[in-house]
């Protein structure tokens, strides 16, 4: 998923430190206080890109 603000991509075989969001969490599975650790962003804010687009 991809923040259309800042284009901030959510990995979520990354997880997220700034939010403490433990690595394999999917993006359906985010807490609802959620958002975008790069410009605060709001999770309906992100958009589903192509896999290929993060490779």
């Amino acid at each position: 998923m991809e923040c259309k603000i800042c284009h901030y991509v959510y990995k979520p075989e990354e997880g997220d430190d700034y939010w403490q969001i433990e690595v394999d969490t999917p993006f359906s599975q985010l807490p609802d206080h959620w958002h975008c650790p790069n410009c605060d962003g709001f999770m309906e804010q992100f958009m589903v890109i192509a896999r290929e687009d993060i490779l």
